[in-house]
């Protein structure tokens, strides 16, 4: 069984569309078991069922209005670049109302619901052997995956926003008795689960590059170097994962293909920006492809040299 793993990452699923949209059309990849967390549970039902045009539309076009509902973030523009900022007032009023959470996400949860039918739904459950979201249980300190079988479209929905909610600057969901927050704190890259459940092949799209070559620039205020540690903690998630997750493939006889961002595609992923979104989806693509082409290249070459 083949299966696709996206990993969070916010706003940059928008390169991780691209790279499956490449893996489905032009290599015909039919995957049985989708695996995603973050923004990769809001990409995997509609990939899911084909629905490629229409999960690029919603990425293509989505803004800071389509996630938060109270934005903790303000975004400033000095010439031809823009700078993300803190919204004083919001997080100010977040503590009158004492909240627990810099911003809320409520506008996410009526667009998964808009844009994810139950019609689809049901047609996904019925023709996909698995489709799979990661949330992580703050009550319990555990993390937890949440299968399409095992839900009705109302549940499944909600775990689909759990999934993405990035504390402290996302809502913290209650639900069945437990507080829940954003899977990547537990498993940023599902590969293992993946793997768990049967798949004897995976393609894992993981939003982060390979190796990081340059120094990032840490905040110039506590909010801001609280996104920056944040940022850290799951690059440390994201490397255990991938580790874990090459040692069940290699433990299980399972093929496992990785594809990473080719290099740092923003230092803040819960800025959505329709122009660079659509730029990340197109180079998402291109990368795929040109990994395809490297490949062929380097087997043409063996071919010779064997000959």
């Amino acid at each position: 069984m083949r299966a696709l793993v996206i990993s969070g990452g916010g706003s940059k699923g928008a390169y991780a569309g691209g790279v499956a949209e490449y893996l489905m059309r032009e290599q015909g990849r039919k995957y049985d078991i989708f695996v995603g967390t973050s923004t990769g549970s809001l990409l995997i039902p509609h990939l899911s069922i084909g629905k490629i045009d229409k999960v690029k539309e919603i990425y293509t076009n989505v803004n800071q209005r389509t996630i938060f509902s109270l934005n903790p973030f303000v975004i400033k523009c000095k010439g031809d670049r823009e700078y993300v900022g803190i919204n004083y007032f919001n997080i100010i009023l977040q503590f009158i109302k004492r909240k627990r959470t810099f911003g809320e996400s409520k506008n996410l949860k009526r667009s998964i619901r808009k844009n994810f039918t139950k019609e689809e739904f049901l047609y996904a459950r019925e023709h996909t052997k698995d489709v799979v979201v990661t949330v992580s249980n703050l009550s319990k300190s555990s993390t937890e995956y949440k299968s399409i079988k095992d839900f009705n479209y109302e549940d499944f929905c909600d775990w689909i926003w759990i999934s993405c909610n990035y504390i402290p600057f996302m809502s913290i969901a209650k639900k069945d008795g437990f507080e829940y927050a954003d899977g990547g704190f537990g498993a940023l890259v599902p590969i293992r689960e993946a793997i768990k459940r049967g798949a004897t092949e995976v393609d894992a799209i993981i939003l982060e590059s390979e190796n990081l070559d340059y120094n990032k620039v840490l905040g110039k205020n506590p909010f801001s170097l609280m996104v920056n540690l944040f940022s850290y903690l799951l690059d440390q998630v994201e490397q255990h994962n991938v580790t874990s997750g090459k040692l069940a493939a290699k433990a299980n006889g399972a093929c496992l293909n990785l594809y990473y961002t080719p290099s740092e595609l923003t230092e803040n992923s819960l800025v959505f920006n329709k122009k660079l979104m659509t730029e990340w989806w197109e180079l998402g693509y291109k990368y795929a492809q040109s990994k395809f082409e490297q490949k062929q290249l380097n087997e043409l070459k063996n071919m010779d040299m064997q000959g």
